[in-house]
């Protein structure tokens, strides 16, 4: 049983060993802390928990703001999926700081609070609700997008607004389920610390990792772009259109559609790059974690929490992608920054 290998490795560990053995993960997750008088452990990545913590701050303070300016540039109800988008990473910002600080407090778990506790905060769980059901939601994102611009007709008739309202409920939907399925069979309790995706077969914690990364990494990469390349094709054959009539106003509708051209290639340069830099290294982490039967490489604490740090860098930072492009949101929020106004004096 896995319970009785954990025990055995516990065990087996002596008292000078700096942290406890790692356990493999389906989602890369090096579950590494004992609590209950037993070694804490990788004392020196405190420091790469903190520094978790500060990109919590910043994803949790990053996307209320933007969600408050939506709201009060009234952009709310026409841009739903961006809205989602950011309650999204809120949501997942926000349980980021809790399960880090829930970490160093070193809680020793027992009966079925404990357990419970261990399936939601500390098992990850909330965390990957947000972050899955985010990545879900880009890729709604992109796809709404690209509706919009190459079948800009098809999209007025179909995408009505419970369409747009089931893709939200989806993307959390998806997210959520997911996790939540690997969680509940997989999470273990053993003399007071959290275990979870535990896996006795190989095959199995292999098939789960593959499946987590081609659905969640490779699938949505692929499909920023392809769909992205498509718009970018509509709309330079568009530029092409109205630039062969010549009359009237074609330069300045070409320049608009140049404009549009270009903030199409930066958002897919950012997002399509951003998101593949910095969730690769967790990724691989999390892919060579579960291999490391067949391949002897040894993680530290440290290497899972470089990795989240630059994975959840990027959830911070997404929101600030996104919703700052809408110009009346851009208004709101320079309205919010405290500077020193000339007075005007009053002539006479």
């Amino acid at each position: 049983m896995v319970q009785r290998s954990i025990r055995d490795e516990m065990t087996e560990e002596s008292s000078n060993t700096s942290h406890l053995s790692v356990v493999i993960t389906t989602n890369g997750i090096d579950k590494t802390q004992t609590t209950g008088g037993n070694i804490v452990a990788a004392d020196d990545g405190v420091y790469w928990r903190v520094a978790v913590i500060f990109i919590g701050l910043v994803g949790t303070a990053g996307n209320a703001l933007i969600l408050y300016a939506l709201v009060v540039s009234k952009q709310h109800k026409k841009h739903m999926l961006i809205v989602n988008q950011n309650a999204l990473d809120l949501f997942s910002s926000f349980f980021l700081i809790l399960f880090i600080m829930l970490q160093l407090c070193n809680i020793y778990l027992e009966g079925v609070l404990g357990y419970w506790l261990c399936i939601t905060v500390l098992g990850e769980n909330l965390i990957w609700w947000g972050t899955n059901g985010s990545m879900v939601n880009l890729a709604i994102i992109t796809i709404d997008r690209y509706l919009m611009v190459v079948h800009a007709v098809w999209s007025r008739k179909w995408l009505k607004p419970w369409v747009i309202y089931s893709a939200m409920a989806f993307s959390w939907f998806s997210g959520t389920v997911f996790n939540t399925l690997i969680v509940v069979f997989s999470a273990e309790v053993v003399d007071g610390v959290c275990y979870t995706y535990l896996f006795e077969d190989p095959v199995s914690q292999m098939i789960g990792i593959l499946f987590y990364m081609a659905f969640f990494y490779v699938v949505i990469l692929v499909m920023f772009i392809f769909f992205y390349w498509r718009i970018l094709v509509k709309i330079r054959n568009q530029a092409k259109v109205m630039a062969s009539h010549g009359t009237g106003g074609s330069r300045t509708a070409q320049a608009q559609n140049q404009q549009i051209q270009t903030n199409v290639i930066k958002t897919m340069v950012i997002v399509s790059a951003f998101y593949a830099i910095s969730w690769l290294p967790y990724n691989f982490y999390s892919l060579f974690s579960s291999i490391r039967g067949i391949i002897p490489i040894s993680f530290a604490d440290n290497a899972y929490f470089i990795t989240s740090f630059i994975a959840f860098f990027y959830t911070s930072a997404n929101p600030f992608i996104y919703a700052t492009k809408f110009n009346p949101v851009k208004e709101v929020l320079k309205k919010m920054i405290p500077c020193k106004k000339t007075p005007t004096h009053a002539t006479v």
